[in-house]
């Protein structure tokens, strides 16, 4: 089954234009859709790297919904300094209206999330999160600093506490880029990414100081996560401080090894590659088996 691709522009509650992509299987009416899938993104990542999986999914029989957080990819309207964004805004803003706006591309569809790091720690902050049937979580963890082993660990001390903090004072932006982890950031989520892996519990850390509404001991839709033990971030021990926030929501943990699939890596990104998914179909369909299992 092939599939049709369009752009949207997506107005969140801070007023901010957000750019998504709607895969729709080529043959069926949107209101003849059964399922579909909102892909939530990894800090700094834009939707694109995610187009070989959302093409998948649609060749599938599935809707699909990508799209860059504001100040990220085509969501980014103003120059980077200038840009306000939070990883709290990405959660309550921008991922609560792009699952509206699946909702209105597919309205007599069953809705999933597939998110990716980020995209899945921050879903218990999406006020219309009981749309959701089911989540698979890909590389989902708390990526708490302390938890990582050498030599990463001290990689990421000085990204988190270098890089971050100086790249905040001189350019008014985190170049993330020039380290090999996604986009440019804009400075409150970058702050806030790197508060919150220097504390236990990720998002736990800002409850009750700047998240005083969330839905975290709420969020109840059965999830899949799917990790890799030569993801340096999303380790065992992260996995298991992320899940514990996620208070009532069921969860199936898979820790696999890229040998399982004949692969020498997946790590943290892998998952989602075109390649990976030539040499081990099994995995993306670990995801549509879940989400089908999951239908309403």
């Amino acid at each position: 089954m092939t599939h049709n691709t369009s752009t949207l522009t997506i107005i969140t509650e801070r007023n901010q234009p957000l750019t998504a992509s709607i895969y729709t299987p080529t043959g069926k009416g949107h209101d003849d859709i059964k399922d579909a899938i909102m892909i939530a993104p990894a800090t700094g990542i834009k939707r694109l790297f995610y187009k070989s999986f959302a093409s998948y999914l649609a060749s599938q029989g599935f809707g699909v919904i990508t799209y860059d957080n504001e100040g990220i990819g085509d969501s980014l309207t103003c120059p980077l300094p200038k840009c306000d964004a939070s990883l709290i805004s990405w959660g309550r803003h921008d991922a609560t209206a792009v699952l509206e706006a699946l909702q209105d591309e597919f309205p007599n569809a069953n809705y999933h999330l597939v998110g990716h790091s980020a995209g899945g720690q921050l879903i218990g902050l999406m006020p219309n999160y009981q749309a959701l049937s089911s989540v698979v979580n890909v590389a989902c963890s708390s990526g708490r600093i302390k938890n990582m082993d050498m030599p990463f660990k001290a990689q990421a001390m000085v990204f988190m506490d270098g890089a971050i903090t100086l790249g905040n004072l001189l350019l008014g932006y985190t170049p993330s880029d020039k380290f090999d982890m996604g986009e440019p950031l804009p400075r409150g989520v970058a702050k806030q990414w790197r508060d919150w892996c220097n504390g236990k519990g990720y998002i736990k850390t800002a409850f009750g100081k700047t998240v005083f509404t969330h839905y975290y001991d709420e969020f109840a839709a059965p999830s899949l996560w799917l990790n890799f033990t030569d993801d340096d971030i999303a380790n065992a021990k992260n996995v298991d401080d992320m899940l514990a926030v996620f208070t009532a929501m069921p969860a199936e943990k898979r820790m696999m090894t890229p040998q399982q699939f004949g692969l020498k890596h997946i790590g943290h990104m892998k998952f989602f590659s075109s390649k990976t998914h030539a040499k081990a179909p099994e995995l993306w369909q670990m995801a549509t088996d879940w989400i089908q299992a999951h239908s309403k």
